[in-house]
């Protein structure tokens, strides 16, 4: 049976904290949820919001982020939903980890890091605000 969990917090960096604790709450007994999945669920989550705040509401006044969780016998929703600037978080090259620090530009790691630790990325720019879902399975 599938649990969902929602919360709306504003587009501050404070906020990042409730909503890595509350997936560490809902996630906490799951059998199939490791140390290691539920740090790439924090992860990811951190990453997203991360660029809502500094891109999504950049120049503008900051509204909220609304977080929902859905966790499953299976797999993990996580849905961020925002009402900033529309943003399609393609798939970037992987960096180059080997280039040195000086010649490397400061960022760029976060949609990396999404894309290697969920199983699915979506992303929706509609009327009622834009809507990042991001899927994690779960081994059995």
């Amino acid at each position: 049976m599938n649990q969902t969990y929602q919360t709306t917090q504003a587009a501050e960096y404070k906020a990042l904290a409730s909503f890595r604790n509350l997936i560490k709450r809902a996630c906490q007994d799951h059998p199939a949820i490791d140390d290691q999945a539920l740090y790439d669920l924090q992860l990811a989550c951190d990453e997203a919001c991360t660029n809502i705040i500094q891109h999504g509401y950049a120049g503008i006044d900051p509204g909220s982020i609304i977080f929902t969780l859905e966790v499953g016998n299976d797999q993990v929703f996580m849905v961020l939903t925002d009402f900033g600037h529309p943003f399609e978080p393609a798939e970037p090259p992987a960096p180059d980890l080997e280039a040195p620090l000086e010649s490397r530009e400061p960022g760029g790691f976060g949609l990396f890091f999404i894309y290697q630790t969920m199983d699915k990325v979506e992303y929706q720019a509609t009327n009622c605000g834009n809507q990042l879902t991001l899927v994690k399975r779960l081994a059995k």
